[in-house]
């Protein structure tokens, strides 16, 4: 099948920003920044890597289930569904929504990911309090917020995630998304060269379960060393507020938001249109 022209635009312009968004030049100080953490993760235990790798792939099965299964979750579910039927009346579940025009998912998308933006930035906001209770559930809040952007957005498109393969694609959408920039590009490749030799249809995931790796724990320790940041900038009050603090935590959380959000919505923005083309 075609595409129409307005989908043909789209393609365009998911094609323009993957020439712009993997062009990546570092300056000076992001890659001595990018070599400092390379260093750090080269002295660890290939042993303690490999802990570290499965303690976080069991950690993000388990924020998958728990926001699977609150009520939150259903929610959203609901409205998303009620939202696509001001468009398609007869949308009755998720694969539904692949019946409304890519212009309409998109919308109803874009609504959703600038809450979820809002959310990490509030987030962030409060980490940079410099709590010290708030700083040690920033890493598990920035991942729980982001997990659930990427599978709203998944289902926003017609994916539904209660399918253990469509959970499998989210996650490691999130883990291409949250990659080192230099690691993306060729993450992106493997996710369009999976769903194109994958089954549509299926249900169970069938391929690599494991989603952390070496290069992704480059992620918590940059978010480490922000915890440091943030517990520098504590010392300087504003009025007895540490403002300094909760702009750059903010900053932080809504810029790293606004990247997987995006990430995640041109990946499934192309997959709705290479499955509608074959």
């Amino acid at each position: 099948m075609s595409l129409t022209s307005r989908e043909e635009k789209v393609w365009q312009s998911i094609t323009q920003w993957e020439s712009s968004y993997f062009d990546y030049e570092p300056t000076d100080f992001e890659a001595t920044y990018e070599r400092w953490i390379k260093n750090q993760l080269n002295q660890l235990n290939p042993v303690l890597i490999e802990k570290m790798n499965n303690f976080i792939d069991s950690a993000l099965f388990h924020v998958h289930a728990l926001i699977q299964n609150s009520r939150y979750q259903t929610d959203v579910r609901e409205k998303l569904l009620s939202e696509a039927r001001i468009f398609n009346p007869e949308v009755e579940i998720i694969e539904d929504l692949q019946s409304c025009t890519i212009d309409q998912l998109t919308y109803i998308a874009q609504q959703q990911i600038a809450r979820s933006r809002m959310l990490s930035l509030a987030q962030g906001g409060l980490s940079g309090t410099g709590g010290l209770l708030l700083l040690g559930m920033d890493i598990p809040a920035m991942i729980a917020l982001q997990v659930r952007s990427i599978q709203y957005i998944a289902m926003n498109y017609g994916y539904d995630i209660q399918k253990p393969s469509e959970m499998m694609m989210s996650l490691k959408v999130f883990h291409a998304s949250t990659l080192p920039k230099r690691y993306q590009y060729e993450s992106w490749n493997e996710l369009l060269e999976e769903i194109s030799n994958g089954e549509r249809d299926s249900f169970f995931y069938v391929g690599d379960e494991s989603v952390a790796d070496v290069s992704w724990l480059s992620m918590p320790l940059k978010q480490g060393m922000k915890g440091i940041i943030i517990t520098m900038l504590k010392k300087k009050m504003v009025q007895g507020i540490p403002l300094l603090g909760v702009l750059f935590g903010a900053a932080m959380n809504y810029q790293k938001s606004r990247e997987v959000t995006e990430f995640a919505q041109k990946f499934y923005q192309k997959r709705f249109l290479l499955e509608k083309q074959s």
